[in-house]
């Protein structure tokens, strides 16, 4: 999971660009599924939430360089958080 804390004015942009990238995530192997939600009670955050095979499979989709590309717009929002998360433990 990552968090975005955007300007309000530029959510509709940011949440276009986190569209963007699933749609490449989702082209990538290991992917399972996900989603770009907004926090219900502040209009500035957003979250990113995706579900990979492993750790493995989602650390190589993140060294594809189209995933970089599409990314980068989106990626200077994200807050600086623990996301990635192993269920099970």
């Amino acid at each position: 999971m990552t968090r975005f804390r955007v300007d309000p004015a530029v959510r509709a942009e940011v949440a276009g660009h986190g569209a963007a990238l699933l749609a490449v995530l989702e082209a990538l192997p290991g992917f399972r599924s996900g989603e770009l939600g907004a926090a219900a009670d502040d209009e500035g955050l957003l979250a990113l939430l995706t579900t990979w095979d492993g750790v493995g499979a989602y650390r190589r989709a993140l060294g594809q360089a189209q995933v970089k590309i599409v990314g980068a717009p989106l990626w200077v929002h994200a807050v600086d958080e623990p996301g990635v998360y192993v269920s099970g433990e």
